[in-house]
């Protein structure tokens, strides 16, 4: 395997990470610091708590969230970025930058999807 397959193919992977349905949106949340699955449904009103707990099992599978449950009565659970997922920051921070400048609520494919975006930001 020649090396820029092997380039190509970590790119491929980290795009498929973070390039799933509302993925973004909740690692964009997530970077304002840890928060239990409630507090996240509540600000992520336009994903269904089966997706959002999907999402998080996903992100939670290749390290970039982590699920702490706190020892507390009754039991807390929250959802933090890990190491790996903080470095993502500028990333994020740089597509939301693109998206400010490039996309408007006519281009997204639902109207639901750009008032959460914007409910987000």
């Amino acid at each position: 395997m020649r090396y820029s397959d092997q380039i190509c193919m970590r790119y491929q992977h980290a795009i498929e990470i973070i390039g799933k349905r509302w993925t973004g949106l909740i690692l964009k949340v997530l970077i304002d610091g840890p928060l239990r699955f409630n507090e996240l449904a509540e600000r992520l009103q336009v994903v269904s708590d089966r997706m959002l707990s999907e999402r998080l099992k996903e992100l939670e599978a290749v390290g970039v969230i982590e699920r702490r449950v706190l020892p507390e009565t009754p039991v807390r659970v929250e959802y933090r970025l890990t190491e790996k997922g903080r470095a993502l920051s500028p990333v994020i921070e740089a597509i939301e930058a693109w998206s400010q400048s490039w996309c408007d609520s006519s281009t997204c494919e639902h109207a639901e999807h750009a008032q959460a975006v914007a409910e987000v930001a």
